[in-house]
């Protein structure tokens, strides 16, 4: 086994925090689903989508700082089981871009010196690959802010170095980091990954979007 000094994966966890967005509401999905969350919402493997998620962003982060609804107890019981310091969305949050920040601003708070980039990915995304979460961290080294391209689609997680987080951490609204990704520029990272870019939107996706990001 390679230690944190001869392994450049362990290097990258080692300087890299995990973001994992995990405070929307899911309405599609509810709206198709009876009112059931979709991050609670299991694979065909029994797995919450959520904790999924968690489990591949892990492979590239030193820890995971997760945000949720303050009225979402399970999914944050389920984030804290997988070891995750949960952070609660202010209950007048507008989107992804205050749940971003907020998260961003405890990360600032909190975050050790030989921490220089923070990974975001979304609680909805748990097809992703873990070695696909690694080359992006790796890849913040060089660039401020780095993106996996797939087939020609920018998708998650997205790697930011830490001389870009004042700037999220006072975003609103729910276009997430666009204006951001927008003033500073982004490196995209072209991945052999379809995992990048499918989300949990309707339950029709647990199985059909699963079966299109399998590789091969």
């Amino acid at each position: 086994m390679f230690d944190l000094e001869t392994n450049p994966d362990n290097a990258s966890r080692a300087r890299c925090v995990g973001i994992l967005l995990a405070a929307g509401r899911g309405r599609r999905y509810a709206g198709a689903a009876a009112g059931q969350d979709k991050l609670l919402a299991l694979l065909p493997d029994g797995t919450p989508v959520l904790v999924a998620a968690v489990a591949l962003l892990r492979a590239a982060v030193s820890h995971i700082v997760a945000i949720t609804r303050p009225d979402n107890d399970r999914a944050a019981a389920l984030l804290a089981q997988a070891g995750c310091d949960v952070v609660m969305a202010d209950p007048g949050a507008d989107g992804m871009g205050d749940s971003l920040a907020t998260a961003v601003r405890h990360v600032m708070r909190t975050a050790d010196h030989g921490i220089d980039a923070c990974l975001v990915a979304l609680g909805d995304m748990p097809w992703i690959r873990p070695d696909t979460c690694l080359r992006v961290a790796a890849a913040s080294r060089q660039h401020a802010i780095v993106a996996p391209v797939w087939n020609g689609q920018r998708g998650h997680p997205v790697a930011f170095q830490r001389t870009i987080w004042p700037a999220l951490a006072v975003l609103t609204g729910d276009v997430g980091a666009r204006a951001v990704v927008a003033r500073y520029g982004v490196t995209e990272l072209a991945v052999d990954d379809a995992g990048v870019c499918a989300d949990v939107d309707t339950p029709e996706d647990l199985m059909t979007a699963g079966r299109r990001v399998e590789p091969g």
